[in-house]
């Protein structure tokens, strides 16, 4: 038997992963010294309500080598393999610990860097599963493959506010009290596993507009593969009229956009009203 871990970076909650069969590791968020495990005794919506009450930023940990190595140990146990796929290493420390963890199970548990968050991290998830359940492939094999088409995989998010960016030292006071004055949205992807600024809009619609120009300028959406839309926040509002003003992108392709709630890892950074698209980009051939 196939196990897939995953950790909570891909905003699956322990009672999605359980319904998935999938194996949760859980980050530590800590608010004023107060410790909870992200998805398991803090949801996404209890995240945002303390996000926006208090005034000092979160703090996260990565997962240390010692819970992966409990968490492989349970897993091999009965002869099973694991392929454990973590929040990219450009991000965190996560993966390398995962790695240092699975040193003692040689053969038996595979470390994929999804170099990737969020969304992004989410729906390789799903296409593990999906090889998975296909029953043709070896752990080994699997891990191969969810390296290879890793590098397909497109997140691209528009910011809501810079108030969190500020907070957390990531830009001055000075360019966000411009960039709120002039309704400045930042356009956000994951690049090589790092988190970069591609673009800048003037207002929801023209990010959302740009949004639209992004997706098309990757190759398009491949709806053969797993895709997920996500808001951060307490209201799905912003993401709702992104989808509506998009609906050319998705109407011809699908019945069903999927839509879920943004977590800790990222939501610490940027705060409540984003929206994001993750998806495997379209080959040439």
């Amino acid at each position: 038997m196939i196990k897939i871990v995953i950790d909570s970076a891909s905003d699956i909650d322990l009672e999605e992963a359980t319904e998935k069969g999938i194996y949760l590791l859980p980050i530590e968020v800590s608010f004023k010294g107060e410790t909870y495990l992200d998805g398991v005794n803090l949801s996404h919506k209890d995240f945002f309500e303390k996000l926006i009450e208090d005034d000092e930023l979160p703090k996260t940990s990565q997962i240390n080598p010692y819970r992966f190595e409990e968490k492989f140990l349970e897993l091999t146990e009965d002869g099973s393999e694991v392929i454990c796929i973590t929040l990219s290493s450009k991000l965190s420390n996560t993966y390398n610990n995962a790695l240092l963890a699975a040193k003692n199970f040689k053969d038996k548990v595979f470390v994929v860097d999804s170099l990737n968050a969020c969304i992004g991290e989410r729906i390789l998830c799903e296409y593990a599963i999906r090889l998975v359940h296909e029953n043709r492939l070896s752990a080994s094999e699997v891990a191969k493959e969810l390296d290879r088409r890793k590098n397909d995989i497109e997140l691209l998010a528009v910011v809501g506010t810079l108030k969190y960016l500020k907070k957390g030292g990531r830009i001055s006071s000075v360019v966000a009290f411009t960039g709120e004055l002039l309704s400045i949205k930042p356009v956000l992807s994951i690049v090589n596993g790092q988190v970069k600024m591609v673009g800048k809009a003037r207002g929801s619609k023209n990010g959302n507009n740009m949004l639209v120009e992004k997706i098309n300028s990757c190759g398009g959406i491949d709806f053969t593969y797993p895709y997920a839309t996500a808001y951060s926040g307490l209201s799905s509002d912003f993401l709702e009229k992104y989808l509506k003003d998009s609906a050319q992108l998705w109407q011809k392709n699908t019945n069903e956009v999927p839509i879920y709630q943004i977590g800790s890892t990222i939501g610490t950074h940027i705060g409540p009203g984003g929206i994001a698209v993750a998806f495997f980009a379209k080959k040439e051939n």
